[in-house]
C-alpha cells in the first residue's frame, strides 16, 4: 500500500472512523493518551493493509482496535507493579454546589467517570465484552472473534461485567458527612487551626503529593496538618468537590489559576487519606472548573 494513490481513500475512510475508534478505546483503557496510541496503532497496521480483502471497514478498524486495547489491559495486568494512577482515568472534577439537575446527568452519563473506574476492575474480556456490546452495538459474534471465543461465551462475559456495573453505585454528589469534613478541613487549613486539623485528620493519616520533582509522602497527622497549615497561605480560594468519585477540594490563588486538587479519603468521620496534585503541568492538562 506504498502508492499514495491508494492510500488515499483508505485515509479518507479511516478518518472518518477516527473519533468512534478513539471512543471505543477511551472506554476500553481510561486513558485519552493510550486511546490515541492505541488509534494510532489501529492506522498502522491498516496502511499495511490489503484494503482490497476489507469487506467491512468499520468492523475490521474495531476488531483491531478492540484486540490492541486487549493487549493493553493484558499487559497492566501482567505488569503489576506499573503505577496504578496511571490506569486511572483522566481528573474528573466537579464543583459541589448541593444537588444540580445538570450535575447529575453528567455524573450518571454512560462515559463518565464512575464507569470508568467500574470498569477498572473488570477482567479484560469483561470489559471488551461489555464495552463493544453495551455501549457500542457490537455484536456477539464479532466480539467472540475478537476474544477468540464463542458467541455464547462473549454474551456471558459482557453479562457478568453488566452485573458488575448495575451494582456499582455511582457517586452523585458529597454526603452531608463529607461536605462538612472537607470544609472543617479547608476552614481550619486557612484560619492556621493545628488542633481543628487534627479532630478531622485520622492519627494515622497518609498524605501523597504529586509533584513536579515527584512524589512526596507523609504519615502521621501531626506532619499532616502542619504542611496544610503552611499550604494555605497562597491559596486565595478554596471549593468543595468530587474528585475522581471521592471528597476534594480545587484551590486557585487570587489570578485564578489552579494551585492544587485535593482528594480524601474519609473513614469513621475522619481523613486517612489525602492526595494532592500541585504539578503545574499536570494541572494545566486537567479539565478542571474556574472559580466563581
Amino acid at each position: 500500500m506504498s502508492d499514495s494513490g491508494t492510500l488515499a481513500p483508505i485515509a479518507e475512510a479511516f478518518e472518518s472512523q477516527r473519533d468512534r475508534l478513539r471512543a471505543v478505546a477511551y472506554r476500553m483503557l481510561g486513558s485519552h493518551a493510550d486511546a490515541e496510541d492505541a488509534v494510532q496503532e489501529v492506522w498502522l497496521r491498516l496502511s499495511r493493509q490489503d484494503a482490497a480483502v476489507i469487506d467491512n471497514l468499520a468492523g475490521w478498524l474495531t476488531t483491531v482496535v478492540g484486540r490492541i486495547s486487549l493487549d493493553v489491559l493484558r499487559s497492566r495486568q501482567a505488569h503489576p507493579t506499573a503505577s496504578y494512577q496511571d490506569r486511572l482515568p483522566e481528573l474528573l472534577v466537579t464543583l459541589d454546589d448541593g444537588p444540580a439537575p445538570e450535575e447529575d446527568a453528567v455524573l450518571a452519563d454512560s462515559v463518565g467517570l464512575a464507569l470508568l473506574v467500574v470498569l477498572e476492575s473488570l477482567r479484560p474480556s469483561e470489559r471488551l465484552a461489555f464495552v463493544l456490546h453495551d455501549l457500542f452495538a457490537v455484536p456477539f459474534d464479532e466480539i467472540g472473534t475478537i476474544l477468540g471465543k464463542s458467541t455464547a461465551a462473549a454474551k456471558m462475559l459482557a453479562s457478568r461485567a453488566r452485573r458488575k456495573v448495575r451494582a456499582t453505585e455511582r457517586p452523585t454528589g458529597l454526603e452531608p458527612e463529607q461536605r462538612q469534613i472537607v470544609h472543617a478541613f479547608l476552614t481550619a487549613s486557612r484560619d492556621g487551626d493545628f488542633e481543628a486539623l487534627l479532630r478531622v485528620l485520622d492519627p494515622e493519616v497518609r498524605l501523597s503529593v504529586d509533584t513536579p520533582a515527584g512524589e512526596i509522602v507523609v504519615l502521621g497527622a501531626t506532619k499532616v496538618a502542619a504542611g496544610a497549615q503552611l499550604g494555605a497561605s497562597g491559596v486565595k480560594l478554596g471549593r468543595a468537590a468530587l474528585v475522581n468519585g471521592r471528597p476534594g477540594l480545587v484551590c486557585w490563588n487570587e489570578e485564578g489559576s489552579p494551585l492544587s486538587v485535593l482528594a480524601f479519603t474519609i473513614t469513621d468521620g475522619r481523613i486517612t487519606h489525602v492526595t494532592i496534585l500541585t504539578d503545574p503541568a499536570k494541572l494545566a492538562l486537567a479539565d478542571l472548573p474556574t472559580p466563581a
